[in-house]
């Protein structure tokens, strides 16, 4: 039997064993078990019983990991993303006062069209036809809104009548303790401590209670506990009119999350075959879309590919099995439940701005000394946080690329498919303008 699973995830081509494989699995799950904590902390915000968040954070992240290492055999594992899941609370549901049950609904939908366009072969079309710098672009934007949340929730940036943000009160309690997490959680970072952020989140969380900061009382955990987002999705209010652009923004922020991750981890494995493609390209993609699909049936905000799984890599991670092993135990964590409400905001606060700071990481492959790459990446970069929508980024940015490139003569008839989506993004801004 271990002679055939060997043989099906290629270990003698790989160079790789079960005791590398496991040992990476569990190396991914220590740099992603934050998202346990974090992602039901931001969900439960927008009104979601935070238990059951849990539940099904745990859940959808085991199921998305496994289905990844047995159908793509790539050491990918998948989790509510980040960015996605504060645009989820704080854009549509806080901001646009939509139902957390609807912003399900049009997360379910924006899987389904994930799925359909990977059958038909679009979704890599449109892959190709975003440039490389612009999805850099977004991904530190989408780094600067998080960082932007995670200052907010620790009180370090407040609201000014004048001024419209401003600084918050460093006495503050619960700034203190941010800080106190933030020094901490990048401290472990430059130690190269692999459970980095979830160390730092926990510590902070001890020093709150210690200090008697935090207020709760038990709730209901474990696979039980789902009831209360499970199938909970409004797929036609979805449908509705004006939301059909949230359901294209999970779609379309979940694309280019997926193809960052995948390029990073499968360069770091050395994966990439010598023609640049990727093999099993369509199985990778399958799995995140069904993912995707999942999560939103348990009860969580898109389900994504995460750049973590290049810790795993690290160590020698090269097969489906890490994933597998990452699955695993997330499905384990679901045991965490009961307990999430034991972390104070000021403890997940420091993990958002730390992880907003890492995504900032791929401004270095824009080429701001020219002006058609820099001024569409800068306002994809600086309006998706100013703005507090990565609708807004992208339309600008693919609108600005579109139109500079035109004026400058430097259209070429095989980027067609990009002026087309500046187009629908055009028309997206002027009917928000008529409304």
């Amino acid at each position: 039997m271990l002679k055939r699973l060997e043989a099906y995830f290629e270990f003698a081509r790989l160079g790789t064993n079960w005791r590398t494989e496991i040992l990476a699995g569990v190396t991914t799950f220590l740099t992603m078990a934050y998202i346990v904590l974090v992602n039901p902390a931001i969900l439960s915000a927008a009104g979601m019983p935070l238990a059951a968040v849990t539940a099904a954070t745990c859940l959808s992240a085991a199921f998305g990991s496994i289905l990844m290492g047995v159908v793509a055999r790539y050491p990918i594992a998948l989790a509510p993303g980040m960015g996605l899941n504060a645009y989820f609370t704080y854009a549509v549901c806080l901001k646009l006062h939509i139902p957390w049950q609807t912003a399900l609904g049009a997360v379910f939908l924006s899987g389904v069209i994930f799925l359909a366009i990977t059958a038909a072969g679009i979704r890599q079309m449109i892959l190709r036809a975003i440039p490389h710098e612009l999805y850099a672009a977004v991904a530190s934007g989408i780094g600067l809104f998080i960082a932007f949340v995670g200052f907010r929730n620790a009180g370090l940036v407040v609201s000014d009548p004048e001024t419209f943000v401003t600084l918050g009160n460093i006495r503050n309690p619960t700034a203190i303790l941010a800080l106190f997490g933030l020094i901490l959680m990048v401290a472990l970072e430059v130690k190269k401590v692999r459970a980095a952020i979830v160390i730092g989140v926990l510590a902070t969380t001890g020093v709150a209670w210690a200090f008697g900061l935090v207020h709760w009382t038990t709730a209901a955990g474990g696979f039980s506990s789902l009831a209360g987002t499970a199938f909970q999705l409004d797929i036609r209010g979805a449908l509705g009119k004006g939301l059909l652009e949230i359901v294209f923004i999970f779609f379309f922020v979940d694309l280019f999350d997926n193809l960052g991750t995948l390029v990073a981890v499968t360069k770091r494995a050395g994966l990439i075959e010598a023609d640049h493609t990727i093999p099993r390209l369509n199985r990778i993609l399958f799995a995140d879309a069904t993912a995707t699909i999942f999560g939103s049936l348990t009860g969580t905000s898109t389900v994504t590919s995460y750049i973590e799984s290049t810790a795993g890599v690290a160590v020698g991670g090269r097969s489906g099995v890490t994933a597998i092993v990452t699955g695993l135990l997330f499905l384990a964590a679901i045991g965490a439940a009961p307990f999430a409400g034991i972390v104070p905001p000021a403890a997940t606060a420091p993990a958002l701005i730390l992880v907003g700071s890492m995504m900032l990481s791929t401004v270095s492959e824009i080429r701001w000394r020219d002006p058609l790459i820099a001024v569409p990446a800068f306002l994809t970069l600086m309006l998706i946080p100013l703005t507090y929508s990565i609708a807004n980024g992208l339309g600008f940015g693919i609108i600005a690329w579109a139109v500079i490139h035109l004026v400058t003569g430097k259209f070429r008839r095989q980027e067609w498919l990009l002026y087309v989506l500046a187009a629908l993004f055009l028309a997206r801004f002027i009917y928000l303008g008529a409304s």
